[in-house]
């Protein structure tokens, strides 16, 4: 525990430019910042057809449900308040 180094030396170092950091070079320019993009685009895996179709339509029918359990919820609310209010 005597060994342990203080506080201050355990963090890292403050940031600097971000232009100056390993990769970004030219990232603040046109040419640079679309080079970059185009590269991180490169880097993603894309889904198939098939599991982008399926992906939307359970999500779709996941929208669906919530708003139809809200609608109900909001009918019964009001249904109750008409009959409170009456």
């Amino acid at each position: 525990m005597d060994n342990e180094p203080p506080d201050s030396q355990l963090l890292a170092p403050p940031a600097t430019n971000p232009s100056d950091a390993p990769g970004a070079s030219g990232a603040n320019e046109p040419k640079g910042f679309a080079a970059a993009t185009l590269a991180e685009l490169r880097k993603v895996v894309w889904p198939s057809r098939q599991q982008l179709f399926s992906e939307s339509v359970a999500v779709i029918l996941m929208v669906s449900l919530s708003a139809a359990a809200i609608a109900a919820v909001d009918r019964f609310y009001g249904w109750a308040a008409t009959q409170v209010f009456r």
